[in-house]
């Protein structure tokens, strides 16, 4: 569906000729900008920058959760040293990030922006005066006041990133997150490699324990600039394998959220149980995590009346299991005073700052791309997400949980539609894309929403790759949920939302 002022995708993943997207005047850009994102259920998906000789081309995608659509449109600003633009982050928040990873790739200003300050620190980044060793950290005066920091390498999952944090006494006032230290260059990569396998393979490193989240997301973009079919089969095994990675991910967060309240036996028997679920991903594609697994066009991994038979009894023994202990684990009161009223983030300020994902739903805020944009597979089932509206460390640990249970609900829903058919069709690492194109796909990972987008050029070629994390909305939640606590909350918060360093630093 086409407007003067955007282009309307309604099947996704989506396409578009890159001279179909409408180019707007940066005062109607701004002005339809605000106007789509003062409504609740709309939200920024992407906002980015494509450097064409002469020009910069600024793309913006907004999510329609009504007409379960994305509307694409951009403005084109000439290349200029001294480019200066009003922020629109002045008046919504969200679109801070956006316009700081403009302005550190690019050098281009946003006169008003609230926090302008670098995102990741890319090798070709625009200013290389602006180093880790001077990032303009926010200070508070007062001799009662002392800073704490944490890292820049993380103690358990041994990546690189550090918390400044400002407190009076044991309590946090104002806590600042650096990451950026490994910046790995995954978009560029992208570009670099043309051949399928090297893509494939990029695409399940961005965020290891999120391979399978992110592998669907690039098959899907990459089947729809190279017109590629995908059958019905396809879809409904990769659905699967997503569900079993979110399965998997959040047991095994339940056990890590035991140890940071010392709780070993919910520790012990929810590691075991997560071992289970990826010891069955294992036995499908010979990977815990699912790499291998997701191919565009096709796979290697059929998912044969044998493994589908694995997979139920697997997940019919986890069910039963992980209902008994989490029934413990929330009827503890020793648990309970840990986990109640601890980092609580409202609903007004995730949806302030634009979260995502689980992190949206345990503020009561309905965000899921398998509610609001739906893949064929998830159509099928009509999925309503679960919403918990009360934003604290006890309704991010309940809403693992209760995914869980809909999550395995769903597979075993998607084996009996599957009814003992599997995928044939093997893939396809070659193909001509469209050219002068634009493509669009997204996928809800088990912390929320992804998603790729690529340019093609006049020969079909990708000249610009752009990934979005969940992670890159969120963290911003964990630097509110650990206001006004003790420090020692903090472990307990930042588990309790497990976010990715990598999937952030790409």
């Amino acid at each position: 569906m086409k407007d003067e002022k955007y282009i309307e995708l309604i099947t996704l993943p989506g396409m578009v000729k890159l001279d179909e997207i409408p180019v707007l005047d940066y005062g109607g850009f701004s002005e339809l900008v605000l106007g789509l994102l003062s409504l609740e259920s709309n939200h920024c998906l992407n906002y980015f920058v494509v450097p064409f000789p002469g020009k910069y081309k600024f793309i913006c995608c907004i999510g329609c959760d009504e007409r379960k659509s994305v509307r694409v449109f951009s403005h084109e600003q000439e290349r200029n040293e001294k480019l200066i633009l009003p922020s629109l982050s002045c008046n919504h928040f969200p679109l801070h990030i956006f316009e700081r990873e403009i302005h550190e790739n690019f050098g281009i200003d946003f006169s008003g922006h609230p926090w302008l300050k670098p995102v990741r620190y890319p090798i070709d980044r625009h200013d290389k005066n602006r180093i880790m060793d001077n990032y303009p950290f926010y200070t508070i005066g007062g001799e009662e006041l002392h800073e704490v920091g944490v890292g820049p390498i993380h103690a358990g999952v041994i990546e690189p990133g550090h918390f400044r944090f400002i407190c009076n006494g044991e309590k946090v006032l104002h806590l600042e997150i650096q990451l950026g230290y490994q910046h790995r260059g995954v978009e560029n990569l992208f570009v670099q490699n043309e051949h399928g396998v090297k893509k494939a393979v990029l695409a399940e490193s961005i965020a290891g324990d999120t391979a399978t989240g992110h592998a669907v997301c690039h098959a899907a973009l990459m089947e729809t600039l190279g017109s590629m079919a995908v059958s019905g089969t396809l879809s409904l095994e990769r659905t699967i394998a997503l569900e079993l990675e979110r399965i998997a991910v959040h047991i095994g967060d339940t056990a890590a959220l035991c140890t940071d309240i010392a709780y070993q036996f919910g520790q012990v028997v929810c590691e075991a149980l997560r071992t289970v679920v990826i010891n069955t991903t294992q036995s499908w594609c010979g990977n815990r995590f699912g790499k291998g697994l997701i191919r565009a066009g096709g796979t290697h991994y059929p998912l044969t009346p044998e493994i589908a038979g694995a997979i139920r009894k697997n997940l019919e023994e986890v069910r039963e299991r992980y209902n008994q202990i989490t029934g413990r684990i929330f009827s503890m009161s020793s648990v309970l005073s840990r986990f109640e009223g601890t980092g609580k983030v409202t609903r007004y300020q995730a949806s302030l700052i634009g979260a995502v994902g689980m992190a949206a739903r345990s503020s009561g805020l309905k965000r899921d791309i398998r509610w609001s944009h739906p893949s064929p597979a998830y159509g099928q089932l009509n999925y309503d997400p679960v919403v918990i509206n009360r934003g604290d460390v006890w309704a991010r640990a309940k809403i693992r949980v209760l995914e869980v249970e809909k999550s395995m609900e769903m597979v075993f829903q998607f084996l009996d539609l599957l009814d003992g058919k599997s995928e044939n069709t093997l893939p396809v690492y070659k193909s001509d894309l469209m050219p002068d194109a634009f493509a669009i796909a997204l996928t809800e990972g088990w912390r929320g929403e992804i998603c790729h987008c690529a340019v093609t050029d006049e020969k079909g070629k990708i000249i610009h790759y752009k990934v979005k994390d969940p992670s890159l909305h969120n963290w911003m939640a964990l630097a509110i949920a650990v206001r006004g606590q003790e420090i020692s909350d903090f472990p307990l918060c930042n588990k309790s939302y497990n976010l990715s360093y990598c999937g952030n630093d790409l």
